[in-house]
């Protein structure tokens, strides 16, 4: 069983009140690094929420509730990331809303579908996107500000310019490094650096809350036991004794170990931040591993 961690950052229990934007009209986001994007992308023209804030909560583990169900009933645009992430708003956007409430399903934007690892949001595709989209749908509701949403998604565009200089620099440096990861969290990131990701059944196995095959574990023991892999990647959001028994046999074989996380934690404050942070210790771990013989 999965146990949650106490990550640093206050312990976020529900939602507020959503504030009351000039133009009246409220943004709902089921994971908060969306939530981060449209407030980017809207500015103060409209109030937006995001539900799932807690670093202590396992994203997968989520239930809904009465205010989060009025949340988004009243919200005017609502974001989800789709492919079974977040099935609990599927359920939501069923039940009564606005007449004209949007619905965007952020993994419709990149052509994800059912199967694919739901972790999108690592993709450096997937903000850019969602981000177009927002302007092409705010631009509806409030026509007038059209320019200043475009505006607004072109600055956001700049913003990740550092990010993806910062992958293109660590792929011309380490394409075809092998690594591997107790979950596929960091999957779509790892891809972008060009990195050859090993184990992907044991990672879909404890993703789902389920026991890896003995042949799974233990050609995940062997890519560790001999090196093979150079980097373990972890979900540092949850934890069990199958995933901290590897975390173990990856520091005793001098294999360097990197936690990702799945909700955008308290301290950073942008996305760009945020994955920035994570690259940072993809290039620490490097540099570990280009001094292991």
């Amino acid at each position: 069983m999965k146990i949650l961690l106490l990550l640093a950052g206050p312990l976020l229990l529900g939602l507020t009140p959503l504030p009351s934007p000039a133009d009246g009209f409220q943004i709902v986001a089921a994971e908060n690094f969306y939530g981060g994007i449209a407030q980017q992308i809207a500015g103060n023209h409209a109030a937006v929420k995001s539900i799932l804030t807690n670093p202590n909560q396992d994203p997968h583990e989520f239930t809904t509730n009465a205010e989060t169900a009025k949340a988004v009933a009243d919200a005017d645009i609502v974001i989800y990331s789709g492919i079974s992430y977040d099935p609990w708003m599927d359920k939501l956007l069923g039940t009564n809303g606005k007449a004209k409430r949007v619905t965007i399903r952020v993994s419709d934007l990149i052509g994800a579908r059912e199967g694919d690892n739901p972790h999108i949001w690592y993709d450096p595709g997937t903000m850019p996107a969602l981000g177009a989209k927002l302007v092409e749908v705010l631009s509806k509701i409030n026509p007038p500000q059209g320019a200043a949403y475009q505006k607004q998604l072109d600055d956001f565009n700049a913003s990740m310019k550092p990010e993806l200089d910062q992958i293109a620099k660590i792929r011309a440096a380490s394409s075809g490094l092998s690594v591997t990861a107790t979950e596929p969290v960091f999957g779509y990131m790892a891809n972008a650096l060009g990195f050859k990701m090993l184990n992907g059944d044991f990672q879909i196995k404890i993703m789902n809350d389920a026991e890896p095959t003995a042949d799974e574990t233990a050609s995940f023991e062997q890519s560790l036991a001999s090196r093979t892999a150079k980097i373990l990647f972890y979900n540092s959001q949850v934890t069990d004794p199958t995933t901290d028994r590897l975390q173990r046999m990856a520091r005793q074989a001098g294999i360097p170990v990197v936690g990702v996380t799945e909700t955008q934690p308290p301290d950073q404050k942008t996305y760009v931040g945020w994955m920035r942070h994570e690259l940072d210790g993809v290039q620490a771990a490097l540099v570990i591993t280009s001094k292991t013989p």
